[in-house]
């Protein structure tokens, strides 16, 4: 499953997309769900370093900007266990995405989902941050506007998921 920044704008719109994650477990299946960051979290975020630096540079609107999907998980996480499920949340990193050097910009390598399919076979709720991965020298990257998706569908095949 993936879900936008506007699915997971506010709190209430947190609950409600626990809630279709849950009844999707509930009917058995093995759920993992991409996330973006709450509303427009990544165009403050932009906003703020552009008030701090003329020229920030893009190793660190890396670090800055992948910290929306991290809340947007941890959220929804605790959302999962009020609702009597079992979620773990991972940065694209934790996840065992392995991207280029390319800040701001990166492109998917390769994705080692070991630690997600343990996750999954214990029946958890697996929650990932879209649109961040690490580089090949170990730096957080992100795949730029629209890497939500593009986690999604890169999870996916890594995942050889069903749907």
């Amino acid at each position: 499953m993936k879900f936008g920044g506007s699915s997971v704008a506010d709190a209430e719109k947190i609950r409600n997309v626990a809630g279709r994650i849950a009844a999707a477990r509930e009917q058995g299946d093995d759920v993992v769900a991409v996330l973006s960051a709450m509303g427009k979290t990544t165009d403050g975020l932009v906003a703020l370093a552009d008030e701090i630096s003329q020229s920030p540079a893009p190793r660190e609107m890396d670090m800055l900007l992948s910290t929306g999907e991290r809340v947007s998980c941890a959220l929804m996480a605790m959302a999962l266990h009020d609702l009597g499920h079992d979620a773990a949340s991972f940065t694209g990193s934790q996840a065992g995405i392995l991207t280029d050097t390319a800040h701001t910009k990166a492109k998917i390598i390769e994705i080692n989902p070991g630690r997600l399919l343990d996750q999954l076979g214990q029946g958890h709720v697996v929650l990932v941050a879209g649109f961040q991965g690490m580089s090949t020298d170990r730096n957080v990257t992100t795949l730029g506007r629209g890497g939500s998706d593009t986690t999604a569908v890169a999870l996916a095949a890594a995942l050889d998921a069903e749907v």
